[in-house]
């Protein structure tokens, strides 16, 4: 009997068909797609073990090991778990990292302990990368991208947020952008990052949006590249440059690099541990720039810092934070913001407030 096999992966990404991933954890943490499941066939020692079994015995000495390794309890844990998945997806469809072997056989056990003939991707998770990395070329060379640009703290995420047509790199990147950008969490994988981005590329253009907007952001976003393909067609790109007051973006990053940034690391550590690592990390990224702030500016900016840092943890008093805030908007970002738009100035379209710039963006056909 011959089981289902998928392979329109647009539709699947463009519909968010549910994913079983059956490879082994270690290889979905290198990269997956969103929203899937891993849910392995091997483990990673399982995995290990057949690999070399494979390369010294051959495939049917490798076949036999791994059902050996994975029977009897092994076994029924990993019927459940799918039988579950399936259970609660029946629209979705399952892979490995080639569609072959490891793929087939859990497709072949479902069936057998549930009767559901559920999908198999063709050539699996190697095969849906390549699709994606290619459309992610092809909708970046396709679609006209306009770059909202600004001095730190205008508020461009913010403004980003009133648009349907807007690509979040910060969002998908997961860190804010800047030196001290990072966030609680760890950035997802490189792969992962290219992953996600090709999927909301492609969803916006099949809703027929062939303009967006993307926030003028550098080659590297934390620790992860920006792909090619974007950073190309950003480079040649309309600028439209948001521009506000210095106490307005003075409270703007101080809420969301203080009051949002704390809030996050306490949500996901406790009270106390979330402050000591929020802390140390501001601490940290200042001390990534002292080079480049040059040492009296540093000492400066570190004796507000740490003062501001031990009166919020002493007395739960935060105002102090905006004299680090503002030194730093003027020794260190707004002379680095002005270099870098000298550059960019004569593709520069408008330039307003954020109400000129929502309506202006609108104007364009940018909603």
């Amino acid at each position: 009997m011959s089981l289902p096999l998928r392979d329109d992966y647009r539709e699947l990404f463009l519909s968010g068909v549910p994913l079983l991933d059956v490879r082994a954890p270690v290889e979905f943490a290198q990269g997956a797609f969103p929203g899937a499941v891993n849910l392995p066939l091997l483990d990673d020692e399982q995995r290990r073990q057949v690999g070399i079994r494979y390369k010294e015995r051959g495939q049917r000495s490798a076949i036999e090991l791994g059902h050996e390794l994975v029977s009897g309890s092994v076994k029924e844990q990993r019927l459940a778990r799918w039988a579950a998945f399936v259970s609660a997806h029946p629209e979705g469809a399952l892979y490995c990292f080639r569609g072959g072997l490891r793929s087939r056989i859990s497709q072949e056990w479902i069936r057998h302990h549930t009767g559901v003939s559920y999908p198999r991707i063709k050539g699996g998770y190697k095969a849906m990368r390549r699709f994606l990395l290619v459309e992610l070329e092809r909708v970046m060379s396709e679609i006209r991208p306009v770059v909202l640009s600004g001095r730190t703290g205008t508020g461009k995420t913010l403004l980003l947020r009133h648009l349907r047509q807007q690509v979040d790199l910060e969002g998908l990147f997961r860190h804010r952008g800047s030196a001290f950008g990072r966030r609680v969490q760890a950035q997802p994988s490189q792969i992962d990052i290219e992953n996600s981005l090709a999927i909301v590329l492609l969803r916006h253009q099949a809703a027929g949006r062939r303009k967006l907007v993307f926030e003028d952001e550098s080659g590297n976003i934390g620790s992860r590249r920006v792909p090619d393909a974007v950073l190309r067609a950003l480079a040649a790109a309309p600028v439209v440059v948001l521009r506000r007051d210095f106490q307005a973006r003075v409270s703007v990053v101080f809420e969301e690099y203080v009051d949002q940034a704390l809030a996050e690391y306490q949500r996901a550590l406790g009270p106390e541990r979330g402050f000591q690592v929020w802390s140390d990390r501001l601490l940290d990224a200042l001390e990534r720039i002292q080079r480049r702030l040059g040492g009296v500016r540093y000492r400066q900016i570190l004796g507000a810092m740490t003062l501001a840092l031990e009166e919020h943890r002493q007395h739960g008093e935060r105002t102090g934070h905006r004299h680090w805030i503002a030194a730093l908007l003027r020794e260190y970002y707004d002379p680095m913001y002005d270099y870098q738009l000298s550059k960019k100035a004569e593709r520069v379209v408008f330039e307003g407030e954020p109400e000129a710039v929502l309506a202006f963006l609108r104007s364009q056909g940018l909603g």
